[in-house]
């Protein structure tokens, strides 16, 4: 369902500049410049939504960098008050981008990436549309250029039908599968999983979470 229009979107981005990352050319040579600690790791999450996943990582990882891409402005305007909002407790790690994955070598120099977090992507479940999903392997060679040797992708659907293709596509692509699962709120993974808004509601309803962490 697409999103009502946010009354105000622009001055409400505006209000929150500090977070958001609006020129590619800022990241051009070391995307750890926004950030007062240059010397930790670089995540990335492509698609970050309405920002619980961004902002959860972001405190609980205070020694990386956290960078959330989200390609819809009144959904990253969400996303950016909801990390404003945390006040004193607003992580310094946390930036924002309004961008999406088709554009990542614009931001992205070649191995400046540690950690990739793919969440709850849109499945595009006619198989016609297979090279949109995140998981294709056209994406993963952009990924492959961005992360550094040994960079790791971390992986969240509910989806079964795009968990089944993303392990083919991970094994097709030579990628180094390090961990999988089917049901991760019961896996050995649970205690430290920071949910999205989307994977609260899901898993609330019974679905059950798949998962993957490959490495690059």
């Amino acid at each position: 369902m697409r999103m009502r229009k946010k009354k105000h979107g622009e001055e409400r981005i505006l209000a929150c500049a500090e977070l958001l990352i609006s020129d590619p050319t800022v990241l051009k040579d070391d995307p750890r410049i926004p950030f007062s600690d240059k010397e930790k790791e670089l995540c990335l999450e492509i698609g970050c939504g309405k920002g619980n996943f961004a902002v959860g990582m972001a405190e609980k990882n205070p020694d990386c960098n956290f960078i959330a891409m989200e390609r819809v402005r009144d959904v990253c305007c969400i996303a950016l008050e909801k990390a404003m909002a945390c006040k004193e407790t607003r992580p310094d790690n946390l930036r924002f981008i309004i961008g999406d994955a088709d554009n990542l070598d614009e931001w992205f120099p070649e191995g400046s990436v540690d950690r990739l977090y793919l969440n709850f992507s849109d499945p595009w479940p006619k198989a016609g549309h297979a090279k949109r999903r995140l998981t294709h392997r056209n994406y993963l060679a952009r990924y492959k250029r961005m992360l550094k040797e040994g960079g790791l992708l971390i992986f969240k659907t509910d989806n079964v039908g795009l968990f089944d293709f993303s392990l083919e596509e991970f094994a097709e692509f030579g990628l180094e599968i390090l961990w999988q699962t089917r049901d991760l709120h019961n896996s050995e993974r649970a205690e430290g999983n920071v949910m999205t808004e989307y994977e609260k509601n899901f898993s609330e309803k019974g679905f059950t979470i798949n998962s993957a962490i490959v490495r690059f």
